[in-house]
């Protein structure tokens, strides 16, 4: 079973990707593979995507069973404040959206800055630690786990900036990021690209591949060290499972 395949169906998926055109990247590796990303859709009356929202906990997160426990999910709370927050921040109502913002980061351990675009049916499992950045852009379909960051590289940096540049990552549709995944900087994320728990980001991934950090290694006493290469220790650096 694919890493990207829900543990359930998911109601109301779309037929085809987003059309909206992708912004432009950051510093992307001289001579690879140019990274595509599928930018979140535009935003769905708002009940729509609180539904939608709700349905996914269901879809992706087994151990809740029905909608009336999803509601409790912290996570789900986070995003919800989220998709009212960045309906005020667009409407030039900053204060109101920052007071919202700071309500759903003390109560859920989430922080989403009001100005980040989140696409449909954003899944954040567990919730804790996440951040994601003012300028960030968030695809459908994303699945994240606990203490995802999509952040800046540093005010040092940031602040030579031309006003209106991109300070944070782009991340397509479909794609995971693992637990405790850092992604910084202006970079695109492809769609349905893996980024494993623990790796750090600073490059354009493209679309449909993999970013896995090192595993641990075991010293058994008496022999020497030895990298753990099995299938299944790959595969679970991708989640936090």
């Amino acid at each position: 079973m694919s890493l990207l395949s829900p543990t359930k169906p998911e109601p109301n998926q779309p037929s085809g990707p987003a059309s909206a055109p992708a912004p432009a990247t950051g510093s992307g590796t001289a001579g690879a593979a140019p990274a595509s990303a599928t930018p979140a859709s535009a935003s769905p009356r708002l009940l729509a995507a609180l539904r939608e929202d709700l349905d996914v906990v269901v879809a992706r997160d087994p151990s809740v069973r029905s909608k009336k426990e999803a509601v409790l999910h912290p996570a789900l709370t986070a995003l919800w404040a989220h998709r009212i927050a960045h309906r005020l921040h667009g409407r030039g109502l900053r204060i109101p959206a920052r007071l919202l913002a700071r309500w759903a980061r003390r109560v859920t351990a989430v922080e989403i800055h009001p100005g980040a675009v989140l696409g449909r049916r954003v899944f954040i499992d567990h919730g804790a630690g996440v951040v994601i950045g003012e300028t960030a852009v968030v695809g459908d379909d994303v699945t994240m786990y606990h203490q995802v960051t999509l952040g800046a590289v540093g005010w040092w940096s940031d602040n030579k900036r031309p006003e209106g540049d991109r300070r944070h990552p782009v991340v397509g549709s479909g794609v995971v990021l693992g637990a405790n995944a850092t992604v910084l900087g202006p970079v695109t994320v492809g769609d349905r690209a893996v980024i494993g728990a623990q790796a750090l980001v600073n490059k354009d991934v493209p679309r449909g591949a993999r970013v896995l950090a090192p595993t641990a290694v075991i010293k058994e006493p008496g022999r020497r060290p030895e990298l753990m290469e099995d299938v299944f220790t790959v595969i679970a650096s991708a989640g936090s499972w």
